[in-house]
């Protein structure tokens, strides 16, 4: 299993065995259909699109195609865009040393540890497409940011090379000058700075939504009640308007009923 091969390199600690049993889903030809001699054109060499995009791309487009389990078409324009994310991934770390940094403005708190515990979680459960797909959140943040903890982009790196190794362990050793990707502990993540602050809190009259504000974690549901009669939009619909009743689901929806 995937994990017993990290856990036996030392990347991740022991977990209990994935007991779901998954049959791998097939790479379809672009028309659909399963690639064969029938259809000789739809046929993908992948020594064809190795020499072309490189091995870590043909990698990663084929885990991010979709869930492991399920049959997936080819497609040029996706191996074109994995490539250019992969590309985008070492602009950022090599390229562009003026975005790293040795000091943490805390700016990727929630990012990077939202991703790590999802990346974690991901590869566990063999959801590799979803793994990938929060990898690019992360690189977008970086971009907008404009500024990168070396930590935090050591960590990505880590994780990266599982599914981009050659890449991932070229990065590692530019960054850091050393070898030793493989025998690295696993990133960990603080749960507390998962977290958000703020809370986007959607409020509904008769089930329509009129209004959405963003409001502090953790308030009381009367505390949250308040601020939604005060949106001006709310206000306007209530207005000559009897309140019957109300309320608060999961401090997020607020539904009013006149």
């Amino acid at each position: 299993m995937w994990n017993n091969f990290l856990y036996d390199r030392g990347l991740v600690p022991y977990q209990e065995p994935f007991k779901r049993l998954v049959h791998q889903g097939y790479i379809l030809g672009s028309n659909g259909i399963k690639m064969g001699k029938r259809y000789p054109e739809y046929v993908v060499n992948p020594n064809d699109i190795v020499r072309d995009y490189g091995a870590d791309a043909l990698r990663v487009y084929e885990m991010f195609m979709g869930p492991l389990e399920a049959d997936k078409p080819w497609s040029t324009q996706g191996i074109e865009g994995t490539k250019r994310w992969l590309d985008r991934v070492w602009r950022l770390f090599i390229e562009l040393p003026e975005y790293l940094s040795d000091e943490n403005d805390h700016s990727l708190d929630y990012v990077y540890n939202y991703t790590v515990k999802k990346v974690s979680n991901d590869i566990d459960s063999l959801n590799l497409n979803t793994a990938i797909a929060q990898m690019m959140i992360f690189i977008n943040e970086c971009y907008k940011t404009k500024k990168v903890y070396r930590e935090y982009a050591i960590d990505f790196v880590q994780m990266f090379s599982c599914f981009a190794p050659h890449l991932g362990n070229e990065i590692y050793e530019r960054l850091t000058g050393k070898t030793d990707l493989a025998y690295r502990p696993w990133p960990s993540f603080d749960e507390e700075k998962i977290k958000l602050d703020e809370t986007e809190i959607v409020v509904q009259i008769n089930g329509k939504v009129r209004a959405k504000f963003m409001a502090q974690s953790g308030l009381d549901d009367d505390k949250l009640y308040e601020l939604a009669l005060a949106q001006e939009n709310i206000q306007k619909y209530l207005a000559g308007q009897t309140i019957k009743k109300h309320f608060v689901i999961k401090s997020k929806i607020i539904n009013i009923v006149i």
